[in-house]
């Protein structure tokens, strides 16, 4: 079997859970808490159904487990292996953190020697790649932004998560075209049923 389709069994299975708890727990909700646990309960499934553990599902389960209500349906679906994840991702993050203290200490070090280069004078190569370095490091930031637990990567490791991320979000958005398309069926046979 394909891991994808094996994601997809996983994230739907997590996802009705999720739902589940979310409805059960509060019978009147407004649009925008529907929207709100639909979203919510989605990122944790996904992060739940990935077999290994990577800084963005950490990321999502921690983001989650801090708002108090929250914390039930993160420990429903996850179950006790939540703290090991987050322990694991803790350790990883501090040599992250670690690993910027060092480029921090080296940036200054290239800005001080950059500077003794301006002095000089820049010919037209420097300028191109000083603007190209000035595009990636704008891109990493955005990207950054984006990914969840990206703010504490470096620049090879927020590459690999997010395209990891972003084939969880295909996976993600798979399955719930495939629900709206599946209620839709439904739905449209209710109708011809009552209109025979």
């Amino acid at each position: 079997m394909h891991t994808s389709s094996k994601l997809k069994k996983e994230f739907f299975k997590k996802w009705m859970q999720g739902l589940q708890i979310c409805c059960s727990s509060k019978k009147q909700m407004n649009i925008m808490e529907r929207k709100k646990k639909i979203k919510l309960s989605s990122d944790i499934a996904m992060a739940s159904a990935k077999m290994t553990p990577t800084s963005w599902s950490n990321a999502l389960i921690s983001n989650a487990k801090k708002c108090e209500q929250d914390t039930v349906l993160v420990d429903k679906l996850i179950g006790p292996q939540s703290q090991l994840k987050l322990q694991k991702t803790s350790n990883k993050m501090i040599s992250f953190h670690n690993r910027v203290q060092c480029k921090k200490v080296l940036k200054r070090s290239c800005n001080y020697a950059a500077k003794k280069t301006k002095r000089m004078g820049d010919s037209r190569k420097n300028l191109a790649t000083i603007i190209a370095k000035r595009l990636v490091k704008k891109r990493t930031k955005v990207l950054k932004r984006l990914v969840p637990g990206g703010e504490s990567l470096d620049e090879f490791s927020l590459i690999k998560e997010a395209l990891d991320y972003i084939l969880s979000l295909k996976v993600q958005v798979d399955v719930m075209r495939s629900v709206v398309n599946a209620t839709e069926v439904v739905l449209n046979g209710d109708n011809l049923m009552k209109s025979v």
